[in-house]
C-alpha cells in the first residue's frame, strides 16, 4: 500500500496535470481569431451605446491591448509553450506512475538528465552555429579582401596592357622603318652580289677551260703511258715465259747431274769399303807374316805355363 505522503504527492501532481491539460486547451493556434472576434463584439456594442468620442477612446484602447497580445501570443510563442507544457504534463505523469509502482522519483531525475543533456547539445549546436558565423564573416571579409586585391591588380594589368599597346605600336612603327631601310641595304647588297658573282663566274668558266685542256691531254698522256705499259705487259710476260721454261730444263738438267753424281758417290763408296776390307786382310797376313801374331793367344799361353810350375811345386 502507499504511504499518506506518497498520496498527497500524487494529488498534488494530478492537479498539477489537470491544470496543465485546461491550459492546454485554453493555449491553441486558434485564441488570437477568438479574441479579434470578442474585440469586434466589444466594438460593436460600444457604436450601439456610446457616443462617437467614447468609441474612439475605447477603440485605441482595445487596438493597445491588441497589439500587446499579438506581441506576447505570436505562433511560435505559443507553439514553445505548447510544446514546454507537454513535456511537463509527459513528466509529471511518468513521475505518479513511477510513484505510484516503484515509489521513487527515477523518472524525474531522468527527465531532468535528458533535458540537460538536450539542453547542451543546443548549446553544442548554438556554439558551432556561432563558430560557423564567425568563421564566414571571417571567409567574406577575406572574400572582400581577395577581390579587392584581384580588382587592383586588374587595374594594373589594364594599364599594363595599355602600355604594352602603346610599346607594340612603336615597335611596329620602328620596324616598318627598319624593314624599309633593310630591303633598301638587300637590294644594294644583291646588285653587288650579282656583279660580284658574274665576274666569279667568267673566272671559274676560264678556269673550268684551263682544266678541261689539261684534262685531255692528261688523257692522251695516260693513254699512251697505259699502251706502253701494255707493251711492256707482254714483253715481259714472253721473257717470265721463256724464263720459266729455262728453268724448268736446268732444274731437269741438274737433277740429272745430282742422281748421276750419287750413283757415282755410291759406286765410290762401294770400292772404298771393298779397298779396305782388302787393306784390313792385307794387314792381318803381314802381321802374321811377320810372327807378331795375336797378342791375346801368347798371353794365354804364358798364364798357362806358370799355372804349371806352381804345380810342379
Amino acid at each position: 500500500m502507499m504511504s499518506v505522503d506518497v498520496l498527497r504527492a500524487c494529488a498534488v501532481l494530478q492537479d498539477c496535470a489537470d491544470q496543465l491539460a485546461v491550459l492546454g486547451n485554453i493555449i491553441h493556434p486558434g485564441a488570437d481569431t477568438q479574441q479579434r472576434t470578442e474585440l469586434h463584439l466589444k466594438t460593436a456594442r460600444l457604436m450601439a451605446g456610446s457616443s462617437l468620442s467614447d468609441f474612439t477612446g475605447e477603440l485605441h484602447q482595445s487596438q493597445k491591448h491588441l497589439s500587446i497580445q499579438e506581441r506576447l501570443f505570436t505562433p511560435d510563442n505559443l507553439a514553445k509553450v505548447q510544446k514546454d507544457r507537454q513535456f511537463v504534463s509527459d513528466v509529471i505523469n511518468g513521475l505518479m506512475v513511477d510513484l505510484q509502482e516503484k515509489n521513487s522519483f527515477q523518472s524525474l531525475f531522468s527527465a531532468v538528465e535528458e533535458q540537460r543533456k538536450k539542453k547542451a547539445q543546443l548549446l553544442d549546436i548554438i556554439n558551432r552555429e556561432e563558430e560557423g558565423r564567425l568563421r564566414i564573416k571571417a571567409l567574406q571579409k577575406e572574400l572582400l579582401d581577395i577581390h579587392k586585391q584581384k580588382t587592383d591588380e586588374c587595374v594594373r594589368l589594364e594599364e599594363l596592357v595599355a602600355y604594352l599597346r602603346d610599346q607594340v605600336q612603336d615597335i611596329r612603327v620602328r620596324s616598318n622603318r627598319q624593314g624599309k631601310f633593310v630591303n633598301s641595304c638587300a637590294e644594294q647588297l644583291v646588285c653587288q652580289g650579282l656583279k660580284v658573282n658574274s665576274q666569279k663566274e667568267k673566272e671559274l668558266e676560264d678556269e673550268v677551260g684551263i682544266l678541261q685542256e689539261s684534262t685531255e691531254e692528261e688523257k692522251n698522256v695516260h693513254m699512251e703511258l697505259e699502251t706502253f705499259l701494255k707493251r711492256q705487259h707482254a714483253n715481259l710476260q714472253e721473257k717470265l715465259q721463256f724464263w720459266i721454261q729455262r728453268y724448268e730444263k736446268d732444274m731437269e738438267k741438274k737433277e740429272q747431274e745430282i742422281t748421276g753424281l750419287q750413283n757415282k758417290r755410291n759406286v765410290s763408296q762401294a770400292r772404298i769399303q771393298e779397298l779396305s776390307k782388302k787393306i784390313q786382310a792385307w794387314w792381318r797376313g803381314t802381321l802374321v807374316r811377320k810372327g807378331l801374331g795375336s797378342p791375346k793367344k801368347d798371353k794365354s799361353k804364358s798364364k798357362g805355363g806358370k799355372k804349371g810350375k806352381k804345380k810342379k811345386k
